[in-house]
């Protein structure tokens, strides 16, 4: 039986910020440059007053995937949460704008204000993320319908939302009715941070309730620690049926049931590295979903991502069923 959802995505509903900025503003800021740094309220005003020129899309790393997807021509859903206010409704439009199903509206009187993430892109390409988390994170078991995740091929969990009992908690619903319909469960690692406060949860997860697991080399490596790249390869495949690891200018080596996938890439400097990561996961998860084999769909993930690279923002710009066509892979 075909169900209403190809690939469901749940993670942080996070409007993105976008201005160029130079380093000396950066110092002045005292911003850190390159990584990815959550700050409070009322920083969060002050950078977000302090912006030019703002380009604001939605975002958020597992939304950024979904909507890669669903610019694929997949049937797609979004869980995530946000405030009702401006940036909110701004979230939620764009998204339904986008043809993904925006499951859950913007909660009215909301604890929280809407996630926001503040990105400073230098000239060299490099981003510094000043994320306020607001709402998002306070995403629950509630908040996940299992009308919606019982009617998915795939789901893809944000690694980032582990952080809190609730977020656990809406995981293993998700990843439960999920799998009891039929379908495939997985996760983006999203930060080694996240997995050393949780690294015992983190493993009894992908052990026990994943079928897939995305991540880059450092979050890959997180996971046992062995300091040894084919070391921990080995110890995650081990423990889940597919591994996904993304190595930047190295590649991307896929480990399904025991069989390895090396797939070299060619190096480019980005514009702007800003969702990479994420759009290799859409290519990636279009393959899956469509059944191709494992070569086919890591290439898929490289295309996306080096699009998605070539220019400022998180998700892509091109047709990329023309550029999967180019390349010969559909």
């Amino acid at each position: 039986m075909s169900k209403k959802y190809k690939v469901i995505g749940i993670g942080n509903a996070v409007v993105d910020v976008i201005s160029r900025a130079e380093d000396t503003f950066l110092d002045l800021m005292g911003i850190e440059k390159g990584i990815m740094q959550l700050v409070e309220q009322a920083r969060g005003q002050t950078l977000y007053a302090a912006m030019k020129d703002r380009v604001q899309t939605p975002g958020g790393s597992v939304a950024n995937t979904i909507a890669g997807v669903g610019t694929l021509g997949l049937s797609t859903a979004f869980i995530g949460r946000v405030h009702d206010d401006a940036l909110g409704r701004f979230y939620a439009e764009a998204m339904t704008k986008e043809g993904i199903d925006f499951v859950n509206p913007p909660v009215p009187g909301g604890e929280l204000p809407t996630s926001r993430s503040m990105i400073f892109v230098s000239p060299d390409g490099e981003r510094s993320m000043n994320t306020y988390l607001g709402i998002s994170s306070e995403l629950g078991p509630d908040d996940v319908s299992e009308a919606v995740t019982g009617q998915a091929e795939i789901v893809f969990l944000e690694g980032y939302l582990f952080d809190k009992p609730k977020g656990k908690e809406a995981f293993l619903k998700a990843a439960r009715t999920c799998r009891a319909a039929g379908g495939m469960a997985g996760i983006a690692i999203s930060d080694p941070f996240c997995v050393e406060r949780h690294r015992d949860d983190f493993l009894t997860l992908i052990e026990n309730e994943m079928d897939y697991v995305i991540g880059n080399e450092a979050e890959i490596r997180s996971l046992f620690r062995n300091d040894d790249l084919e070391a921990d390869l080995a110890a995650v495949s081990a423990i889940c049926p597919l591994l996904v690891c993304t190595r930047s200018g190295d590649g991307v080596t896929i480990i399904k049931d025991g069989v390895r996938t090396d797939i070299p890439v060619t190096k480019v400097v980005p514009v702007d590295a800003t969702g990479a990561g994420d759009q290799f996961a859409a290519g990636f998860l279009y393959g899956l979903a469509t059944g191709r084999d494992m070569e086919t769909a890591g290439r898929m993930g490289c295309v996306a991502a080096s699009e998605v690279i070539s220019h400022i923002g998180p998700r892509p710009e091109a047709n990329m069923q023309a550029l999967f066509r180019q390349r010969g892979l559909i």
